[in-house]
């Protein structure tokens, strides 16, 4: 990331890290768009704001070259945001947040795992998530100069773990005529409206990297793990769902369902801390309930019987685990703590804390004493120690 400010640090170290805290950030007339300035992993217009103006007369003939190169990925987030007043003023934020990390980070220091954490930071806390999403997220644009413009415009131009995720959805999910502007506006006001999806969003970020060794970093599974971001479309699509925006809420799921071929109805309702594991297949009916701490892998179903409407879909406990190609049908309980077996189809309630695993699916150790689980599945991901009890079958 320092290398992208480079122009702007350059000119401005003369004066001393210290004098950082007394810039004036810029105001809505000192911003002003330009193109003279086109750094290799920018292509489009920069903003520039002028040091000249802002930081009074004392300085003036000292800062008169020092203007602060602003990449456009800053503004591409706020497009369609609202009036040019507002967006400026979004604009300065992003802008007070980039150039500070980028004269206090040190480049290619080492990233400390952060506290794992669902709850939502205060304001005059640091999210230990996101700092960890961004110092990745720098290393790997220098070991992969390739990544840098992507990661910039991703993570790092982002001044938090929200915004970063709107962006990065709202490209992910738009079309000719669903365009990112108005995708990333949506997305980042339903989420900040509700501090539920805040915390949720972070739990399962947690999930995904405690439970899947695919999963190298936080910020990897920011960008690149359909499973997450199929869910936090998902709770998007809830929530506007639940306030009578249902066709928005569906023309969501659809892209969702195009772009990650992840449906789930926008009225299902999903716990935190949840591990969509690939992802692909994936289906949750309309009437489906997910609670906490559930692994779910590919090709599950969770679907209804019948063209009846009502109630029709399956209630999953905490701490479940349901194995690849797994189908679970009608308004059956899954209680906590439960094993569904890879390939499965479930017709019938499934006790806590026990394995229920064949077509049709019977529980192992039988119905009247069926084994009993001592550790939570969804979090030790252990898909095949049953069948020694369940089968002598050997191929």
């Amino acid at each position: 990331m320092a290398r992208l400010f480079e122009p702007a640090v350059s000119s401005i170290s003369a004066f001393g890290k210290s004098s950082s805290a007394a810039l004036s950030f810029p105001t809505a007339d000192s911003l002003k768009v330009s193109t003279s300035f086109s750094p290799s992993n920018v292509n489009t217009s920069v903003l520039v704001w002028s040091s000249s103006s802002a930081w009074g007369k004392k300085n003036t003939k000292r800062s008169r070259n020092a203007d602060i190169i602003v990449p456009s990925s800053l503004l591409m987030e706020e497009r369609g945001a609202g009036s040019d007043q507002h967006a400026l003023t979004i604009i300065r934020e992003n802008f007070r947040g980039a150039f500070e990390h980028s004269l206090s980070d040190t480049a290619g220091r080492a990233v400390e795992a952060p506290i794992a954490t669902s709850r939502v930071p205060l304001l005059d806390e640091e999210d230990e998530i996101w700092m960890a999403m961004r110092a990745e997220a720098r290393i790997d644009s220098e070991q992969e100069p390739a990544l840098a413009s992507y990661l910039y415009s991703t993570i790092l131009a982002h001044r938090s773990l929200e915004r970063s995720l709107a962006f990065h959805l709202g490209n992910k999910l738009c079309s000719v005529t669903f365009l990112s502007t108005q995708l990333v506006s949506v997305i980042i006001d339903t989420i900040m409206e509700d501090n539920t999806i805040r915390s949720s969003i972070r739990a399962d970020i947690v999930a995904v990297k405690d439970r899947d060794p695919a999963c190298i970093s936080y910020s990897q599974c920011l960008l690149n793990f359909k499973g997450f971001l199929a869910l936090q479309a998902h709770r998007v699509a809830h929530r506007l769902w639940s306030q009578g925006r249902q066709s928005l809420a569906l023309a969501i799921q659809s892209r969702v369902s195009e772009v990650f071929h992840v449906d789930i109805h926008p009225a299902a309702k999903i716990g935190s801390g949840i591990l969509f594991d690939h992802a692909t297949g994936v289906v949750v009916g309309e009437t489906a309930t997910i609670g906490n701490n559930v692994s779910i892998l590919h090709h599950v179903t969770l679907g209804g019987t019948g063209s009846m409407g009502g109630d029709r879909h399956p209630k999953i406990g905490d701490g479940v685990l349901i194995g690849a190609g797994a189908t679970i049908l009608g308004p059956i309980c899954v209680g906590e703590g439960a094993k569904i077996g890879a390939g499965s189809v479930v017709l019938n309630d499934v006790p806590p804390h026990t394995t229920a695993v064949g077509n049709p699916a019977r529980l192992v150790g039988g119905k009247q004493r069926p084994a009993e689980l001592k550790d939570i599945p969804s979090e030790t991901m252990d898909h095949t120690s049953f069948i020694s009890i369940w089968s002598d079958y050997v191929i």
